[in-house]
């Protein structure tokens, strides 16, 4: 019932777009800090089939949660920055090392780093998430035990890392020894699952900038991540919200850290490239 109930808002909303437009987006730009000019429509790059335009789901927002977003200090999100920043200087493991330790430029050392991540990882033989990296950091470099993927720590580190490419322009690499990842992530994301028989193509680009329920859809850019979600008032990784998406439409989602995710975060990335990297940034 609830499956058939959802499938049937969808195709009202879309029979709605057909009939009267589809509803617009809130049109004022999104400036942090009344200086930092973010890119949040762009031309789709080559690779994708069936859009001409990109947009950030900062634009599919009410005015009231975008506002969050124009100020870092209203942005809740920055409160997981300053507690990674706390990180960053603390000794953990038996190496007796922080972050600090070896990176002595800050996190400015990270600066482009988000832009173009996840990337091929020649070393590691496979795609790698900036979550990878930091894991790496503390296994191999600190001796310290790895973080969860979504654990706390580990989204606001990566809120820390990302905040130095913030107004960069997405662009991740999707050729070369990245093809195969990239052409599996383009299969998951078109495929149908679950018992409401939804790919991500159905919401994201079949039916964005429509309503379904309350919910404004967006074509689900991953620039703004990691994003501090009003729903459940925490910072919420990108792995994390693939595996909600599943689980709405009665899917088995796969592991977060898992191939599959890692190849679909590399295909989803690569539909919003162009856009600037906006994290930490605020959504419903």
């Amino acid at each position: 019932m609830i499956g058939s109930n959802l499938l049937r808002v969808a195709s009202i909303a879309t029979i709605a777009s057909l009939a009267f437009g589809t509803i617009t987006a809130n049109a004022q730009s999104l400036i942090i800090n009344e200086e930092e000019l973010m890119i949040t429509q762009a031309p789709a790059a080559a690779h994708l089939e069936n859009l001409d335009e990109v947009f950030s789901g900062w634009i599919y927002r009410t005015k009231e949660t975008q506002s969050l977003q124009l100020d870092d200090f209203d942005n809740p999100g920055m409160i997981f920055v300053d507690q990674a920043l706390d990180e960053w200087a603390k000794v953990d493991g038996s190496a007796g090392k922080s972050c600090a330790a070896c990176h002595t430029g800050g996190p400015a050392e990270f600066a482009g780093l988000r832009t173009v991540l996840p990337r091929w990882d020649d070393e590691a033989g496979a795609i790698q998430s900036m979550e990878d990296y930091i894991n790496e950091c503390r296994t191999e470099r600190m001796q310290a035990d790895a973080w969860k993927w979504s654990g706390t720590s580990m989204t606001a580190m990566t809120a820390l890392i990302s905040l130095e490419s913030r107004g960069m322009p997405v662009n991740v690499v999707i050729d070369g020894p990245a093809s195969d990842a990239w052409e599996q992530g383009k299969d998951i994301y078109y495929t149908r699952v679950g018992q409401l028989d939804m790919s991500c193509a159905n919401c994201h680009e079949n039916n964005y900038d429509t309503m379904i329920r309350a919910d404004h859809l967006s074509q689900g850019q991953t620039n703004g991540f990691p994003v501090y979600r009003l729903k459940n008032a925490k910072l919420n990784s990108t792995h994390a919200r693939f595996k909600g998406c599943m689980k709405n439409i009665r899917a088995t989602p796969y592991k977060e850290g898992s191939d599959e995710f890692r190849a679909l975060e590399l295909y989803v990335a690569s539909r919003g490239n162009g856009l600037s990297v906006e994290g930490a940034s605020v959504r419903n």
